[in-house]
């Protein structure tokens, strides 16, 4: 269970409360495709630098507007330092002195992408398994991420 928030469901609505803050994260993306190898889709997420836990995530092309989103989504966090590689988008919109740019200090997400990998065959490079809709794709990993990091039952 992601220990950043708990999620209550009263009468139907959900609702999220943040329980601490997040200091530092990792933030990376990870490629796969849809279809065929030329309609690409990427998983963007970032976890807590301290506990390896998914904070957020969201799917989409490697561009700009989509990184913004997902910053969007770590902003109640009250993030200090972002770790990354070194893609541009990381750059031209985290604020220079929270931001550092190595691998010393993405070792925890590049972990989590290979665990990822090996659990859902349609992140792996060389693959037959593959999501012929943007919809399923996103689903499939939608729900193993939200089992595996939120513990949230994905049965019900």
């Amino acid at each position: 269970m992601n220990p950043n928030f708990q999620i209550l469901n009263a009468a139907g609505n959900l609702t999220v409360r943040l329980e601490r803050a997040c200091e530092q994260a990792e933030i990376d993306e990870q490629w796969s495709f849809v279809g065929n190898k030329s309609n690409q889709r990427w998983l963007w997420y970032a976890v807590d630098h301290a506990t390896n836990t998914v904070l957020a995530y969201v799917f989409g092309k490697r561009k700009d507007e989509v990184f913004k989103a997902l910053k969007a989504l770590l902003e109640p966090f009250g993030i200090s330092r972002y770790y990354t590689d070194d893609w541009g988008a990381y750059e031209r919109h985290l604020e220079v002195d929270q931001h550092q740019v190595g691998k010393r200090n993405t070792q925890k997400i590049e972990r989590k992408n290979l665990n990822f990998r090996t659990w859902i065959k349609r992140l792996t490079r060389k693959t037959i398994c593959f999501s012929k809709l943007e919809t399923m794709h996103d689903t499939v990993i939608g729900l193993l991420i939200n089992k595996v990091e939120f513990g949230l039952d994905i049965h019900a």
